[in-house]
């Protein structure tokens, strides 16, 4: 009697969620909820390594989005960058932030514009430094990742994001 070949195992977290339509998009669910976490993980380590332990996740997180093209933020700009509802969690991030002396806030009218100091920067230069040495050097000698690829696999990402915010609207109009 041959032996039949094995049918790929889908790996999902929530078996009890998928059906035999939603396979795919569980497995997606899945794949995201690991590479998030090992994504933060990683930027905490980053910082850590860059000389700021103090800072989590969405620390790092608000401050790149701070930094990023030399332009003074918002709140509401990191929050709408980001794609956070929850303002309150990057106003504590920007509190923090400006302790450390990582950032500065100057008032224009009724809002308060952030941008790195000079410290900041310095900080950002050694956080660069710490990816470069411990996860671009890693991409770069793994020949299968391809620069095309990974923008689509990102162009992805951003779509399924507004599928995610969609059915979050409608989850909360139930």
């Amino acid at each position: 009697m041959a032996k039949q070949p094995k049918k790929k195992r889908l790996i999902v977290s929530s078996r009890h969620l998928a059906t035999d339509e939603t396979w795919p998009l569980s497995e997606v669910e899945f794949g995201l909820t690991v590479v998030n976490n090992a994504f933060q993980k990683w930027i905490v380590k980053c910082a850590t390594a860059a000389g700021q332990p103090e800072l989590n996740a969405l620390d790092v997180l608000v401050f790149h989005n701070i930094n990023h093209r030399d332009s003074a933020k918002r709140r509401i700009d990191v929050c709408f960058v980001l794609n956070i509802e929850d303002s309150h969690t990057v106003n504590y991030a920007l509190k923090k932030l400006l302790k450390l002396g990582l950032i500065e806030g100057t008032k224009r009218g009724k809002e308060i514009f952030y941008t790195p100091t000079d410290n900041g920067r310095n900080f950002c230069d050694e956080y660069k430094a710490v990816r470069e040495q411990c996860l671009i050097s890693g991409y770069k000698s793994d020949e299968s990742k391809n620069a095309e690829e990974l923008s689509l696999i990102a162009e992805t990402l951003r779509s399924l994001s507004g599928l995610y915010d969609q059915a979050a609207r409608t989850a909360a109009s139930l």
